[in-house]
């Protein structure tokens, strides 16, 4: 499949996915039903999660999946965030939705969708990073809402979800300017207006990515590392992953031992500062001339 197809397939899986997955989510329901839900529904139309599917509650804007055993629900008055990857031979498509379990948070959902918007009507080739940003700043000013300024939309390239330049969230001296041919994730994160606006890292979110081969001791160990780097390469994963292929304590164990050499890096999960209520929204866009082509609209 050529890079372009590859490209709109991932796009279109996760633009179904996220459709579904928007409906499927309710109050009371496990976190680890919708991570599950999501990933299987990645897999039947045809692709792999390019990451574990996020499930990030109210103040945590970023970088919580479920764990083996998660007994976590989906609580009433909550800002839900699913955050979806999808690739097609390593071509990727990112995209995230917002769930409103409290009507006075609506205005958070639909001021990132707005700023999404905005965002997107400025990406082209030629554009500076920094305008993109300060559109979608504007966009949420003007609707009373803050932005999360040290969250950013990332380039996207084969098997690398961050690959190196940022589409700010708010107006900066960011002169890079977007390439035709690049791919784009762009998400912008809304809060309160008295929020503090930052994240800072809260506990372990559950995914993890190769970093480095490096000596290990245990036989279960050396197999599970093989095997991560076989089936996710560059690509960030779920523990849950791993631990259903190595069940049980040798797999919990080898698990550990991979952790204590540093053989993988561990993502923390993303949270408001000020722990406030944080909403996002994103599509991924391929940079051309005049425009730029939404793959999960």
């Amino acid at each position: 499949m050529e890079q372009l197809d590859a490209l709109r397939e991932a796009g279109r899986i996760a633009s179904r996915v996220r459709r579904r997955a928007r409906d499927h989510v309710e109050v009371g329901m496990r976190l680890i039903d919708i991570c599950d839900s999501v990933e299987t529904w990645i897999r039947e139309l045809g692709g792999e999660p390019a990451f574990p599917c996020n499930v990030d509650i109210n103040h945590v804007a970023a970088h919580y999946t479920s764990p083996l055993g998660d007994d976590g629900a989906v609580p009433e008055g909550s800002l839900v965030k699913v955050d979806i990857g999808v690739h097609v031979d390593g071509y990727i498509a990112d995209t995230a939705t917002t769930v409103c379990f409290e009507p006075r948070l609506e205005e958070l959902v639909e001021a990132a969708e707005a700023a999404l918007d905005a965002g997107l009507g400025m990406v082209r080739a030629g554009v500076r990073a920094s305008e993109v940003g300060a559109a979608i700043e504007r966009a949420m000013r003007v609707r009373g809402v803050a932005p999360i300024r040290n969250l950013t939309g990332h380039k996207v390239t084969r098997y690398i979800i961050h690959a190196g330049k940022v589409v700010p969230n708010v107006s900066s001296m960011d002169g890079r300017r977007l390439e035709a041919g690049e791919v784009y994730a762009i998400e912008p994160f809304t809060t309160l207006p008295d929020a503090v606006g930052e994240v800072t890292d809260g506990q372990l979110g559950h995914i993890y990515r190769f970093e480095k081969k490096r000596s290990v001791g245990g036989r279960e160990a050396r197999g599970m590392l093989r095997f991560i780097q076989s089936e996710y390469r560059t690509l960030p994963f779920a523990s849950r992953w791993v631990l259903r292929r190595f069940p049980g304590s040798e797999g919990r164990e080898a698990f550990s031992e991979l952790l204590r050499s540093r053989c993988l890096h561990a993502y923390p999960q993303l949270v408001e500062r000020g722990r406030s209520p944080v909403a996002q929204a994103e599509h991924t866009a391929i940079v051309t001339e005049d425009g730029c082509e939404i793959t999960t609209a």
